[in-house]
Parts: C-alpha cells; sequence; structure tokens
C-alpha cells in the first residue's frame, strides 16, 4: 500500500487556490455589478433633466458617469431616449472589458 502521507495538504492547498479564485470572479461580479448601477442612474437622470428642458442638468448628469461612457440623447415623439454605454474595465487592463448598456424613456413635461 502506498503512503498517502502529505495527501491531505495537496487538497487544502488546492482548496484554498480554488477559494481565492472563486472570491476573485465574485469581486470582479460585483465591480460590474456597481458600474451598471452607476450608469443607470446616470440615463435615468440625464433623461429627467432632458425631458424637464434643463440641457445645462443633463450636462452635469453627464460628467457623474464612469469614465469612458457614451450617452445618446434622442427624442421617440412624447418620450426623450437616452442610451448610455460602457466599456466596463473595473481592474484595468487586467481582464477583457466587459460591453454595459443602460436605456431610460421619460415623457417630456409639458410647460
Amino acid at each position: 500500500m502506498r503512503s498517502e502521507r502529505g495527501m491531505v495538504s495537496v487538497e487544502v492547498a488546492f482548496g484554498v487556490l480554488l477559494s481565492a479564485v472563486v472570491t476573485l470572479g465574485l469581486c470582479y461580479l460585483i465591480a460590474i455589478v456597481i458600474q451598471l448601477g452607476q450608469l443607470q442612474a446616470v440615463a435615468g437622470e440625464v433623461a429627467r433633466q432632458e425631458a424637464r428642458g434643463d440641457t445645462a442638468a443633463a450636462r452635469r448628469a453627464e460628467h457623474d458617469a464612469p469614465d469612458g461612457t457614451r450617452v445618446r440623447v434622442s427624442g421617440s415623439g412624447a418620450d426623450v431616449v437616452v442610451e448610455a454605454e460602457l466599456q466596463s474595465r473595473p481592474w484595468g487592463g487586467v481582464i477583457p472589458p466587459v460591453g454595459l448598456s443602460a436605456r431610460a424613456v421619460v415623457a417630456r413635461e409639458e410647460g
């Protein structure tokens, strides 16, 4: 019968390595979700300000977006449509970018 001495150490080492990889993956996922939330908030705020006709406030809201965000504003009849897109790189260039987008539609305010 072969000696199994040290086998538990190898299993623990692989378990720790796997736990570290899973933890890093979850941290990356959380960072992506946070950026998506920021993108949705910006799209909604820009849409509300554009619906009011306050373009200066809409531009200020665009500056709150994460770096690299593209914001497009269009009109769809009685609605204002805002689309925000971002190639998300929460950890710099370590992992390839993830494309995120948010869309907000708000009815124009009559004034």
